[in-house]
């Protein structure tokens, strides 16, 4: 688990554009993934203090929802704390675009 602090990076996906910022906590972390600038959108809050992780949507998605559920579960049950995740894209990410987030995400948490 990454220290607590301010991360962001900047993540090309072919011709589109995401701006990754991560706020670590010592019980969790708060991960905003926005494109096209800095902008709120879909959010989903975690907790993996448990066997298994629970999650609730704060602001629902209207696409990529299993997305922002997995990738705050995977957060909470990764540092055993609390995972919120909050999505902004301009159209449906696909299955390679979010996998290259995923993986961008959660090395962005371990580090």
């Amino acid at each position: 688990m990454s220290t607590p602090g301010y991360t962001k990076k900047i993540l090309a996906v072919g011709a589109r554009k995401f701006l990754i910022q991560l706020l670590s906590f010592d019980n969790g972390t708060f991960v905003s993934v926005s494109e096209n600038g800095q902008k709120i959108g879909s959010m989903v809050v975690s907790i993996g203090s448990g066997p298994a992780a629970t999650s609730a949507t704060v602001i629902p998605a209207k696409t990529d929802s299993f997305f922002l559920k997995l990738i705050a579960e995977k957060i909470s049950t990764s540092i055993k704390g609390i995972g919120v995740v909050s999505l902004y894209a301009d159209r449906e990410l696909g299955n390679e675009c979010s996998k290259i987030l995923m993986g961008e995400i959660m090395e962005m948490v371990r580090a």
